[in-house]
């Protein structure tokens, strides 16, 4: 039997320009982002809010894979939306607009259905909301969660209260110098473990990613293609 996942995070519509090309309110969002992945492997619950002018229908492809969006609430308003811009530097993502919608009041209500997950993700919202999850959930086998510089500088005590009841975090390399102090990432992830997580994925954008554990460190290089499209 496999076992769902359920996360928590934005559900959001994204307009992206590149050197590329150009996309206009995309499916985007933490939740979505991470489902599409985990749906691979995985059924997929997923809790977030969406205004009335969300088009659901986009989401279908999601749902044919096993994703569950009964924990998505449609509120009355706009959709969170982004806008950004990407340079020939794809690692750097320039905010043009940020409209939040009604995930400015978004607080997490988890179904009853989805409160005995063994496995949860927390996505990138505010460490406040994200503590408030886990008093909600019964007992999961593993909790990993992601975080960002603007919920360092603005939540650092609520984050460091998340790290004591989380399993993993997700965080890139700039985001680990700025909560450790660390300029070593080594030294940042053993920062990190001494703080709650026992393992700590540290993005490394195009270059992969390093995952750290107490006995081990493991490091997953991107795979070199001649042109890349998202």
């Amino acid at each position: 039997m496999t076992h769902a996942v359920l996360v928590v995070g934005s559900v959001a519509l994204d307009s992206v320009e590149t050197p590329f090309g150009k996309a206009d309110n995309v499916i985007g969002g933490s939740a979505n982002f991470f489902a599409a992945s985990a749906s691979h492997l995985s059924p997929v619950q997923v809790v977030g809010v969406v205004g009335n002018d969300y088009p659901m229908a986009k989401l279908e492809p999601l749902v044919a894979r096993g994703v569950d969006f009964a924990g998505v609430e449609q509120a009355d308003g706009p959709s969170f939306r982004w806008r950004g811009r990407y340079r020939h530097d794809l690692n750097v993502a320039e905010t043009l607009e940020t409209h939040l919608g009604v995930f400015s009041n978004f607080h997490p209500r988890i179904p009853e259905q989805f409160r005995n997950a063994p496995f949860v993700f927390l996505g990138n919202i505010d460490p406040r909301l994200q503590l408030d999850v886990l008093d909600q959930v019964r007992a999961p086998t593993l909790v990993a969660c992601d975080t960002m510089n603007f919920w360092i500088e603005s939540r650092r005590p609520e984050l460091l209260a998340l790290l004591e009841r989380v399993d993993a975090i997700t965080l890139n390399d700039g985001e680990a110098r700025q909560l450790t102090e660390q300029f070593n990432l080594v030294k940042a992830a053993r920062w990190i473990m001494d703080r709650g997580p026992k393992l700590v994925i540290i993005k490394k954008g195009e270059h992969g990613a390093f995952m750290f554990t107490p006995a081990s460190v493991f490091f997953a290089p991107a795979y070199p293609l001649e042109e890349v499209f998202d």
